[in-house]
């Protein structure tokens, strides 16, 4: 048998020139059990479009859809302030971590900031020891008399926050 006439209206068929009528003729030529080897890769082609034609919404669509759009609601669950903050206090630590490393940094590079000590360079202020002796004796004795006077007005305030004793 010539297939001439089926090959010249597939031909047509790719360009998109041919007509309703045509393309039923060419869908009824693959509907056939037996089609020419040459032509069975179009076959699949034409038999999809007979199943896709074939194809409808079940009885039980409907029950479905309104079964998804009816379905119960989720509320959403609350979360602790702390949970909410978490990464606020994330960044927060990067940063922190961020400008001390920076800061290190800063200070371990700039030699021009480090002072040289120089203990050689440095003068007394008094010339004669028993002097200096002497003021050093003055500035403990204050410094003493200060914490004496502090921890008596400890004790005085932790009496006067114990309980009293009632007197009969």
């Amino acid at each position: 048998m010539d297939y001439k006439y089926i090959e010249q209206l597939l031909e047509r068929y790719w360009a998109c020139e041919t007509s309703v009528e045509e393309e039923q003729i060419l869908r009824a030529f693959f509907r056939q059990k037996e089609v020419p080897a040459h032509l069975l890769p179009y076959k699949s082609l034409f038999a999809y479009e007979d199943a896709a034609a074939d194809l409808h919404l079940g009885e039980d669509f409907d029950e479905r859809i309104l079964a998804q759009v009816e379905r119960p609601s989720v509320k959403a669950r609350r979360l602790p302030m702390r949970r909410r903050m978490m990464p606020l206090f994330k960044a927060a630590a990067v940063v922190a971590v961020m400008l001390s490393l920076g800061t290190v940094a800063q200070h371990s590079f700039d030699r021009s900031r480090q002072t040289d000590y120089n203990y050689d360079a440095y003068q007394d202020t008094y010339t004669d020891p028993q002097s200096a002796y002497g003021t050093v004796s003055e500035a403990l004795q204050i410094v003493s008399e200060s914490f004496q006077k502090s921890q008596v007005h400890d004790s005085d305030s932790v009496a006067d926050t114990a309980p009293k004793q009632a007197v009969q």
